[in-house]
């Protein structure tokens, strides 16, 4: 039994070895990682945040944005 455990890559759903010699981590390949990267660019992923958060953020760093 391996001492490392054993997670989904995240894009296919294939297991992968948490390991140090598994350099993709948490993903199989550096193919899903490009393609979870992707995502993210494309905004398909997202954190959700309330609407108006960024301008309470930075309220007072900036003049007022005029929509």
């Amino acid at each position: 039994m391996s001492q490392y455990p054993t997670v989904e890559c995240p894009t296919c759903g294939a297991p992968v070895e948490w390991s140090p010699e598994s350099l993709f981590r948490p993903f199989c390949s550096d193919r899903c990682k490009l393609i979870d990267l992707g995502a993210w660019a494309s905004e398909e992923h997202k954190i959700p945040v309330a609407p108006d958060a960024e301008d309470e953020m930075f309220s007072g760093d900036f003049e007022p944005r005029h929509h």
